[in-house]
C-alpha cells in the first residue's frame, strides 16, 4: 500500500457528514460573534518567527513549524492568533478605532510530540476586544463565549475563572529564586500542587505566606470561595486579581450566566503575554479546555500600539470530539433530495434541478444507468411481453434509486425515466 495516502501524525482528514456537521457549528458560532457586535478578520497562516518569539510570550520555539523565505527570513506557521490578531490591529487600527471587536476563525499549527497523540494543526474560532481595560469588557468575553458553547450545542460545560495577578503577587512577596519560581508556576500550570508544595517548602518563606501557598487547592469553587480567598490574604496584588473578579462577577450576572462561571485562584496562564483575567471552559468528554481565554494589556504596546486587551479562542476540534461523545443531535445542511435520470432526459433533468435549485432545495443530480447501457431505448410500441418486462426495470430502477438515497442520507428520491415518467418519493 502507497504510504502516502496517510496524513502525518497530526494532522486529519475531515469530510462527508462530520465535515457537514463542523460546517454547521462554525457558522452557529460566527453568528453569535456578529451578535456581539464583532467583525471578522483574517491573518496570514504563516507570519515572521518574532512575532511568536519567546518575548512575546507565545508558544515555545520548540513547538512553532519553522521554515525559510527566499531571502533567508524565519517564518512559522502561526501557532497562536493573539499575537497574529495584535500585530494585525496595530498597524491598521490606531486610538480613534477603540474600543475594537474582532473575529477570527482560522486554523492554527502547533508541533507537540508525536506522543502525546494531539493534533497539531486545529481549528480556532475566537475573538479579541481592544481598548477596553474595564472589568465589564471581561465580562462580555466571557458572556460571548458562553453563548457560543451553548450555540454549538453545549448545554453541561463550565468556565474556570482565574486571576494571573493573585498568583504573581504571591510569588513577588516569596521573593523565590527565579528558577523555583518558574517551577512553581509549572507545576500550579499543571496542577501539580504536591510538587509546588515541595517546591515552597523547600524555600523556607514566612510561614503565613507559605500557609497561604499550600492552602491554593482550597480556592477553588463559587463566587464565595473569593471572598474566603480576601479574608486570608494582606498581599495588595493578590486582593486587588480578587476585587476585579468580584466586579467581573457582578457584571455577569447581569447577562443572567453566572451558572456556567466557577473561580480557580490557583490557575496559570499558559501564555505570559496574560497578565489579569484567566479563563478556560470545559465540558464532559474532553480531556482538554475546549476554549481558553485572557486579558492581555501589555502585547499590543510590543507591536507599537498601547492598547489594554481581552479575548477567548474556542477549539473546534474539541468541541466536535465533546458533541459527538455526548451525543448531541447536530443540524447541518445536507443535499435534500437524490434526482436521478436514464440518458434520454440529461436536459429535462438538469432544468428540474435547476428549478429546485433555484428554490433554495440542495439537490444531487445522478446519472442512471439502464440495463441496456447508455442508449436511449426505442420508441416503438411494445406487445404484452416487453410491457411487462420493462414496468419490471421501472420497479427495479425505484429501488435502487431508493436505496441509493438511502445511503446518502437524502429526504427525497427522485427518478427522470426514458418515457418521460416522473417518480418521486420521500425516503
Amino acid at each position: 500500500m502507497n504510504q502516502y495516502i496517510h496524513t502525518p501524525e497530526g494532522v486529519r482528514d475531515i469530510y462527508g457528514r462530520e465535515y457537514a456537521a463542523r460546517l454547521g457549528v462554525r457558522r452557529k458560532i460566527r453568528a453569535m460573534f456578529h451578535r456581539f457586535g464583532y467583525q471578522d478578520i483574517q491573518t496570514p497562516s504563516f507570519e515572521f518567527f518574532d512575532i511568536f518569539s519567546k518575548e512575546k510570550g507565545s508558544v515555545l520555539s520548540r513547538e512553532m513549524f519553522k521554515f525559510f523565505d527566499r531571502e533567508g527570513e524565519t517564518m512559522v506557521l502561526r501557532p497562536d492568533m493573539t499575537p497574529a490578531i495584535a500585530r494585525c490591529a496595530a498597524k491598521y487600527f490606531g486610538a480613534e478605532h477603540m474600543p475594537l471587536r474582532l473575529s477570527y476563525m482560522e486554523n492554527t499549527f502547533i508541533n507537540r510530540s508525536s506522543l502525546q497523540g494531539r493534533l497539531k494543526e486545529f481549528t480556532q474560532a475566537g475573538v479579541e476586544l481592544l481598548g477596553d481595560g474595564s472589568p465589564d469588557a471581561d465580562a462580555e468575553v466571557l458572556a460571548l463565549t458562553i453563548q457560543c458553547l451553548l450555540a454549538a450545542g453545549l448545554t453541561e460545560f463550565q468556565l474556570e475563572v482565574g486571576h494571573v495577578g493573585f498568583l504573581q503577587g504571591l510569588l513577588e512577596e516569596a521573593r523565590l529564586p527565579k528558577e523555583t519560581e518558574e517551577a512553581v508556576w509549572r507545576l500550579l500550570e499543571n496542577k501539580n500542587f504536591f510538587g509546588a508544595e515541595e517546591q515552597i517548602r523547600a524555600c523556607g518563606i514566612k510561614s503565613d505566606l507559605e500557609e497561604l501557598f499550600l492552602r491554593l487547592p482550597e480556592l477553588f469553587g463559587p463566587i464565595e470561595q473569593m471572598e474566603k480567598a480576601r479574608q486570608i490574604t494582606a498581599n495588595l496584588r493578590a486582593a486587588d486579581a480578587i476585587d476585579r473578579l468580584c466586579q467581573v462577577y457582578d457584571t455577569l450576572c447581569c447577562y443572567g450566566l453566572e451558572k456556567y462561571v466557577s473561580f480557580d485562584l490557583a490557575m496559570t496562564g499558559r501564555y505570559r503575554y496574560y497578565n489579569g483575567m484567566i479563563f478556560k471552559g470545559y465540558t464532559y468528554g474532553c480531556g482538554e479546555p475546549v476554549v481558553t481565554g485572557g486579558r492581555y494589556d501589555n502585547l499590543m504596546e510590543q507591536f507599537g500600539c498601547r492598547a489594554e486587551a481581552v479575548g477567548f479562542a474556542i477549539v473546534l476540534d474539541s468541541v466536535m470530539d465533546a458533541l459527538n461523545r455526548q451525543q448531541k443531535p447536530l443540524v447541518f445542511e445536507w443535499p435534500q433530495v437524490l434526482l436521478m435520470y436514464v440518458p434520454g432526459q440529461k436536459k429535462e433533468a438538469i432544468e428540474r434541478a435547476c428549478r429546485m435549485r433555484a428554490e433554495g432545495r440542495r439537490v444531487r443530480l445522478e446519472r442512471f444507468r439502464t440495463e441496456t447501457g447508455e442508449q436511449e431505448t426505442s420508441q416503438k410500441p411494445a406487445g404484452p411481453q416487453e410491457a411487462a418486462g420493462r414496468a419490471e426495470e421501472k420497479r427495479a430502477a425505484r429501488e435502487k434509486c431508493r436505496a441509493r438515497a438511502l445511503s446518502l442520507g437524502m429526504e427525497e428520491a427522485c427518478l427522470l425515466w426514458e418515457d418521460g415518467s416522473v417518480w418521486e418519493e420521500t425516503v
